[in-house]
C-alpha cells in the first residue's frame, strides 16, 4: 500500500495538479482586480446595479424567505460571465486562432521547401544522367 502511495505521488498528474491550484489561486486575484476594478464599474456606469434584494419576499410564520436575493446574485453572474467573455475568452481565442494560422502557414512554408529541394535533387540526377549519356532507371 506504501509502495502504491509513492508512486500516485511522484506521478506527474499530482504535481501538475498542484501547481494548477497554485496558478489558480495566483491568478484570481488578476480576475478580482479585473472585476472589481474594471468591469463592475463599466457595468454600473452603463446599467446600474441590478438589485432585487428587497422584491419578491414571501413571509412564512414571521420569517422572510427573499427570492429577490437570488435573483440579483442570478443577474450579477451573468452579468460577470458576459463581461469576462467578453475581455478576456473573445481575446484569447481570436490570439490563438491567430497562432494556428501562422503555424499552418509556416508548416506549408516548410513544406514547400522540402517539395523544392526535393525537387532540385531529381533534377540534379537527371542532369547528371544525361551527362554521364547512361539512362535513369
Amino acid at each position: 500500500m506504501i509502495q502504491g502511495f509513492k508512486e500516485f505521488i511522484s506521478r506527474g498528474n499530482v504535481v501538475e495538479l498542484a501547481v494548477g491550484v497554485i496558478i489558480g489561486a495566483a491568478f484570481k486575484n488578476i480576475v478580482d482586480a479585473l472585476v472589481d476594478g474594471i468591469i463592475n464599474p463599466l457595468i454600473a456606469a452603463v446599467i446600474g446595479k441590478p438589485d432585487f434584494s428587497d422584491a419578491f419576499i414571501l413571509t412564512l410564520n414571521g420569517t422572510d424567505v427573499k427570492f429577490g436575493v437570488l435573483i440579483t446574485a442570478i443577474i450579477n453572474f451573468l452579468l460577470m460571465a458576459i463581461a469576462l467573455y467578453l475581455c478576456i475568452i473573445v481575446p484569447m481565442n481570436a490570439l490563438n486562432e491567430r497562432m494556428k494560422k501562422q503555424a499552418a502557414a509556416d508548416e506549408a512554408e516548410a513544406e514547400a521547401n522540402k517539395e523544392e529541394s526535393d525537387e532540385v535533387k531529381l533534377l540534379t540526377e537527371i542532369r547528371d544522367a544525361l551527362a554521364q549519356g547512361t539512362p535513369r532507371h
